[in-house]
């Protein structure tokens, strides 16, 4: 398997500048393999995206924390996610993917390494197994940590999943909105039905993220930005950001993070949306004791 890479060396400045304590809700770190291998099970296979690298584009976009969610490429195995927080000096939380025979003592383990939410990944191209059932099981057991789950998944089997999502005794993150098809507009059928989810659920959060694998314009995502900015305006209190860096599997459409930064005050256009956008609630879902 080839290895990829996603990202772009030099990103540009951002034009806005985030407020103090901003936070990216959503990164990833890759390797270094040579110490912490990819899973045998891994669809894609990328260069290293070492912790240091995160932490150089951190400071460059103005940014003052990190989420690290742990990435597909390493399984079940969060040793690099639980390295990129033992690095960051107290600035990075991390997600992690767990088995689902998991102990009690590996849970324990791992929230005393800086993870405060678990992700299931429902995208088949990603992944080959989603048991519902164990992840219930999963989610019950960490949610007297105060950690929350973060689900993955796109638009097609939202329907699908909501009983399963109904059953979750915990917060709930979606990542990147649930894939929907920006085409359709801010009145269109997957954001419409997104949006009544969060109405119905008020446990249920999202990232507001994904701007360069949603829109269908591209840069400066005018699309992205019509759709996404009506959701944050609705649910101001359970909204995150984040980069995605290092964008894996967008190869053929590499992003530059400094533009994406800049789409922030174009979805959230109020300094008060801003700041809990970026501080107000990473924080009390991370760092609940500052």
């Amino acid at each position: 398997m080839s290895r990829s890479k996603t990202w772009v060396d030099r990103p540009s400045k951002p034009r806005w500048t985030p407020p103090p304590g901003a936070v990216d809700a959503h990164v990833h770190v890759f390797g270094p393999e040579a110490e912490f291998p990819f899973s045998p099970k891994a669809k894609y296979h990328p260069e290293d995206a070492t912790p240091e690298m995160l932490f150089a584009l951190r400071d460059h976009l103005g940014i003052s924390r990190n989420i690290i969610v742990q990435a597909s490429c390493h399984g079940t195995d969060n040793a690099a996610t639980l390295n990129g927080i033992a690095r960051s000096a107290g600035k990075a939380r991390g997600v992690a993917v767990v088995d689902p025979a998991i102990g009690d003592a590996e849970i324990e383990r791992l929230h005393e390494g800086g993870i405060r939410g678990v992700r299931f990944n429902f995208l088949k191209r990603l992944v080959d197994d989603a048991p519902k059932d164990k992840f219930l099981d999963i989610a019950r057991r960490i949610a007297p940590l105060g950690w929350h789950v973060v689900v993955y998944f796109e638009a097609d089997i939202l329907e699908e999943l909501e009983p399963f999502l109904a059953a979750i005794p915990t917060t709930i993150v979606v990542d990147h909105l649930g894939r929907p098809d920006i085409a359709q507009g801010p009145e269109g059928r997957d954001i419409a039905r997104f949006k009544r989810l969060l109405d119905e659920h008020p446990n249920i959060w999202t990232k507001v993220s994904g701007a360069e694998r949603l829109s269908v314009s591209g840069p400066p995502f005018d699309d992205f930005v019509e759709v996404i900015r009506p959701v944050v305006e609705r649910f101001p209190d359970r909204v995150l950001w984040g980069t995605d860096w290092p964008h894996p599997n967008m190869e053929h459409r590499v992003p530059d993070d400094g533009t994406l930064v800049d789409v922030i005050p174009r979805i959230a256009p109020t300094p008060e949306l801003q700041r809990k956008l970026l501080v107000d609630n990473p924080m009390r879902l991370y760092w609940p004791e500052q």
